[in-house]
């Protein structure tokens, strides 16, 4: 029993260590407890959790070679009757019919007498469900593998049975450490050409691109298979079948596989905070009721994503989404998930308030069964792979998320520091740089709970989409796409670069624990991501990747890619993300200059549009000759280099004050990053 259970007197360790919880100890026991009861039910059940999530080894096809068969199995309580159909049966729907039993499982024994022949690998089929809404054709829930018809464009399952994926030798990437530099992707519009990208080409391609970037994780979007590509993956209708879109799950097991061999921790995109409509393709009413994986009614929606959101609290639901998480795990080895939408799965308002008092993480708009979920999830996780890593996107400040189980949390190993890229886009809108507050970006990036790990990041994919604006469009905008050659003159273009360089590196050296960047911002890619859409003709050209802008030496996007795998070296090098909080050594407001240090490492950001100041004195932390290694200012970086980087500075003392300091020449709309030496 946990030693929180049954003592009153014993407060969980997250409440000893933050008195701000003090009022709401007794919620947060309650959940906890709550989460305790959960997990020994299923270990009384099963055993442990990880043997409880097997749902995809029993549910669906499963080999029977004592009986020299196949079972079909499909959790319907509310189905009248179910039929399976298929190439196998010439798709007459009412000559296969199922059996029920008592908890609302149905199922089937295909013989290999009567089907070797006709049950093959590739066969194709759906199940034919009699319900309250009718006589339906559906997909089902636990399918491994769906395609869609090039011509009808309907979706249809497919009996996958190809010879077992070869894993020898297969290390996973301990994900789960003190560092992780991600590299946000989409597989489909990874590619430069125009078209839906492949598993195979995102290997071939991308993969080695990363590695050579010095990003350690890869985070893949848009896995489960999803009806409308435009979704970007976000409106899963298949929680077990990888998008066939890109190729076949021995491609997908290849791309982790290669990922793994370069040292590459591959991450996926878990969205288990809502699904897709789609009756054609989903599991929405899949028995014929509208609360099979949902609560009934307007209870089971997501009204802001035209979705549904899952029961939690049902059990056959909580077993369906554990068993999804541990199948990912074991049949692709991936290293671990970022949680999308977990601040819409843990309230029953989705997280639309302003979250202005603690209360309101405690009142009735909290979602127990959720939270509860996610607690099961992360222990799942962590104890089938220990070294899987699992990443919250959630906004509000959920007490707890990023704090270990043992003791009262949620579980995740880290969080998404969503409040930065927020602050990046209004800075940017609202305010003139001249004008920026240096105060407001120091507060907003280390805003965050010590222990509680935070993935820092300027953008990601949210701020590309069509509606929105990358950092360097906001930056630079039309002038991107006439004076980004190097020949050409633009003080818009110079004002951009030497800021997109500099956000970047104050977000990564003092926002968090950890890093994250959408694939082609780091060298400013120039165009939004707009999928194909009736509203476009249904075209590819915003829909993809131009590498060869950034690989072109005489373009400024290639200036840009340099600079960001300098500033990802410096990190690995030093340790950067590994040191935690930077330690605050000056904020000179009028002149928009911060300093701060990690280690040995001295950082010095001058915001001004136009202050160069000569002489100009720095506190730093230790005695020594400091020497700069980084400037954004840099030739190699499409800089002016005012600052001379063979340059030595070394220490004085001053009086009344306890903290040496420095002489530099603090050039305007630059930032430097000074090692101190002996």
């Amino acid at each position: 029993m946990n030693q929180f259970m049954g003592n009153p007197t014993k407060k969980l360790p997250m409440i000893e260590r933050d008195g701000w919880l003090l009022p709401v100890e007794k919620e947060l026991t309650a959940r906890h407890e709550s989460y305790l009861r959960a997990l020994r039910e299923i270990e009384k059940s099963a055993g442990s959790i990880v043997d409880y999530a097997n749902g995809y080894r029993y549910f669906g096809w499963q080999r029977d070679e004592a009986l020299e068969g196949w079972w079909f199995r499909e959790w319907l309580p509310g189905a009248q009757d179910v039929y399976l159909l298929g190439d196998f049966n010439g798709w007459q729907r009412t000559s296969l019919r199922l059996d029920r039993n008592p908890e609302g499982v149905w199922s089937i024994f295909l013989p290999d007498a009567m089907y070797a022949e006709r049950l093959t690998h590739g066969s194709l089929y759906k199940i034919h469900v009699h319900g309250d809404n009718g006589w339906h054709d559906r997909i089902p829930a636990y399918a491994t593998r769906v395609v869609q018809d090039e011509k009808t464009k309907n979706f249809t399952a497919q009996f996958w049975n190809p010879v077992p994926f070869d894993w020898q030798g297969d290390r996973p990437i301990a994900a789960r450490s003190e560092e992780l530099l991600i590299y946000e992707a989409h597989v489909g519009m990874a590619q430069e050409r125009e078209g839906v990208g492949s598993y195979a080409e995102f290997t071939e391609k991308i993969l080695p691109r990363i590695r050579e970037e010095g990003y350690d994780t890869v985070q893949l979007m848009g896995i489960a298979e999803h009806p409308y590509y435009g979704s970007f993956g976000y409106h899963v209708s298949n929680f077990f079948a990888p998008s066939s879109r890109f190729g076949t799950p021995e491609a997908l097991k290849t791309l982790v596989r290669t990922a793994h061999e370069l040292g590459l921790a591959v991450v996926m995109d878990l969205v288990h905070a809502h699904y897709v409509k789609n009756l054609n393709e989903g599991i929405n009413e899949l028995d014929g009721t509208d609360h099979l994986y949902s609560l009934p009614g307007t209870a089971g929606e997501q009204p802001y994503w035209d979705s549904k959101t899952f029961d939690y609290g049902k059990e056959q639901v909580r077993h369906f989404l554990l068993s999804n998480v541990k199948y990912w795990l074991d049949e692709f080895h991936f290293d671990g998930y970022r949680f999308d939408g977990v601040t819409s799965m843990i309230y029953h308002h989705h997280g639309h308030t302003d979250f202005s008092r603690r209360e309101q993480y405690f009142d009735a708009g909290v979602n127990e069964h959720a939270l509860t979920y996610l607690t099961l999830a992360n222990t799942l996780v962590h104890d089938f792979r220990p070294r899987a890593v699992t990443i919250a996107e959630e906004v509000s400040g959920m007490p707890g998320i990023a704090v270990p189980t043992a003791d009262g949390g949620v579980g995740f190993d880290y969080r998404l520091g969503m409040a930065i890229p927020d602050f990046w886009i209004r800075q940017l809108k609202e305010v003139p740089d001249e004008k920026w507050d240096i105060h407001a970006i120091w507060h907003v990036l280390t805003d965050r709970l010590p222990g509680i790990k935070t993935v820092a990041y300027a953008e990601s994919h949210d701020q590309a989409l069509v509606g929105d604006q990358t950092l360097a469009f906001r930056l630079m905008g039309k002038e991107m796409y006439e004076h980004m050659d190097r020949a050409s003159q633009s003080p818009v273009i110079d004002r951009g670069m030497a800021l997109h360089k500099m956000i970047r590196l104050v977000t990564i050296s003092a926002g968090g624990d950890a890093y994250l960047n959408f694939m082609g911002n780091e060298f400013g890619h120039p165009e939004w991501i707009d999928f194909p859409r009736e509203g476009n003709g249904w075209s590819y050209a915003y829909a993809r990747r131009q590498w060869s802008l950034a690989d072109n030496g005489l373009l400024r996007y290639a200036q840009l890619g340099e600079f960001d795998r300098a500033m990802i070296a410096l990190v690995k090098k030093y340790g950067i993300l590994r040191d935690g909080y930077p330690y605050n050594l000056q904020m000179d407001t009028q002149n928009q200059t911060m300093a701060f240090s990690h280690g040995d490492l001295l950082f010095v950001f001058n915001w001004h549009p136009s202050a160069s100041i000569p002489n100009y004195e720095v506190r730093v932390r230790v005695p020594g000759r400091y020497r700069p290694i980084l400037s954004t200012d840099e030739r190699r970086f499409g800089g002016t280099e005012r600052t001379d980087m063979r340059g030595q500075h070394f220490s004085y003392p001053v009086q009344g004050d306890e903290l040496p300091r420095i002489r530099i020449y603090n050039t305007s709309r630059t930032a430097t990053v000074f090692l101190r030496e002996e």
